[in-house]
């Protein structure tokens, strides 16, 4: 799966609609191959990109957890810190 795709799911405050958004941008360039589409691709891609986006959406707001919220900067912490590991410095 594509690094840069982030967990959304069981954070407080909940995921916005532009992490929702760029997750699902993300998602489709990883799929189609394209950072940015060619003009006769543009609008399947689009479509792509918000219906993705549409099914994350209705993905979490379903799921439900008994663990406690997580911390985005507690977690952004922990990403730093591996890749401190993982890269040096």
């Amino acid at each position: 799966m594509c690094r840069n795709i982030k967990t959304l799911f069981n954070f407080e405050p909940p995921a916005t609609e532009d992490e929702i958004h760029a997750s699902a941008l993300q998602f489709v360039r990883k799929l189609s191959g394209f950072n940015k589409p060619s003009q006769p691709n543009e609008a399947a891609f689009e479509r792509a990109v918000a219906e993705v986006a549409e099914a994350a959406r209705k993905l979490l707001v379903s799921l439900h957890t008994h663990s406690p919220a997580r911390d985005r900067e507690v977690e952004a912490e922990k990403a730093r810190e591996r890749s401190r590991l993982r890269f040096g410095s």
